[in-house]
């Protein structure tokens, strides 16, 4: 039997297949098209300390090998999530990951807080990727000592697995990752999306209503691929992969490459299922090769 199993800090994954925030929502809502209890963990979608309405339509377009979004973090507030979604997603049996958004550190630090009482979640993943509204709205994750800031508060706060998610808007991402790591995090995540922008030449007008917004899906598979391989040996906490995973080859090159585990995000637009058949593939990989545990392949690069 291949053991898949896989760690995160003390994060115990039954293999290393995630699903991306703001790609798979609150977990429920995939019941119906796979068994999600499969996977090793689901991340939910973006939680913020009070409700957000995200940006006006149109937020989201189609690109070659991918799609932008900018549908700016709509969610109903932490304590709805605390009353509403938790007792139902708690039933899962699977790890139940937060991803936690803000706005200035206070923010982050609010919302990590509330989550810490839950039994039941035991882990977040920090997006630094949020404007930071006290300092003109440049984000967290573009800067060291600002990524280093609210990750060092958030600690303070958050007693279980912290999980950074990094910016790949950034000149030398392996010097962010440093500087979270020094700052408390148990693992980091990347990559986010990066940022780009789609045309109407028709109409001579942006598609998207914020001009700019996220970019994902394969299109950026090789720039995230080259990050988690820098930053896997830049860094001693572990390191998960996301950015164009379609196939559980996708997944495969990824742990090579030093990831501990992996996020399908956009995949799952186009396949409900695909999280089940990337764990399939990973398991048969493994046994066509030879190995005994997922743990042989993780950095495994020659």
């Amino acid at each position: 039997m291949v053991q898949l199993n896989t760690k995160i800090g003390s994060l115990e994954l039954k293999n290393p297949v995630m699903t991306a925030s703001g790609t798979f929502g609150y977990g429920t809502e995939y019941a119906d098209f796979m068994d999600i209890s499969r996977l090793g963990a689901i991340i939910v979608k973006g939680t913020t300390l009070n409700p957000r309405q995200g940006n006006p339509y149109p937020r989201m377009a189609e690109t070659p090998s991918g799609m932008l979004n900018a549908v700016g973090l709509q969610n109903k507030g932490v304590d709805y999530f605390v009353d509403y979604i938790y007792p139902e997603v708690r039933k899962i049996q699977t790890n139940i990951i937060v991803n936690v958004s803000g706005s200035c550190i206070d923010d982050y630090v609010q919302t990590a807080g509330i989550i810490n009482t839950l039994d039941d979640i035991p882990a977040i993943e920090l997006n630094i990727s949020c404007p930071n509204v006290k300092q003109g709205g440049m984000a967290f994750g573009v800067n060291p000592e600002s990524a280093a800031q609210v990750v060092a508060a958030v600690r303070k706060a958050y007693d279980k697995t912290l999980i950074v998610k990094l910016s790949p808007n950034v000149t030398d991402i392996t010097e962010i990752a440093r500087a979270v790591e020094g700052a408390g995090a148990d693992s980091v995540s990347l990559i986010n999306t990066m940022l780009g922008m789609a045309i109407d030449a028709e109409k001579r007008k942006p598609i998207l209503s914020t001009v700019t917004g996220g970019m994902s899906g394969p299109a950026v598979k090789p720039v995230a691929m080259r990050m988690v391989w820098q930053t896997a040996k830049a860094v001693k906490i572990p390191v998960i992969g996301l950015g164009g995973i379609c196939s559980a080859t996708d997944a495969i090159e990824f742990l090579l490459a030093g990831a501990s585990a992996i996020q399908i995000g956009t995949a799952n637009f186009i396949d409900p299922s695909i999280s089940e058949k990337v764990i399939d593939g990973i398991e048969e990989y493994l046994n066509r090769h030879g190995f005994t545990s997922v743990q042989e392949i993780i950095g495994a690069l020659e």
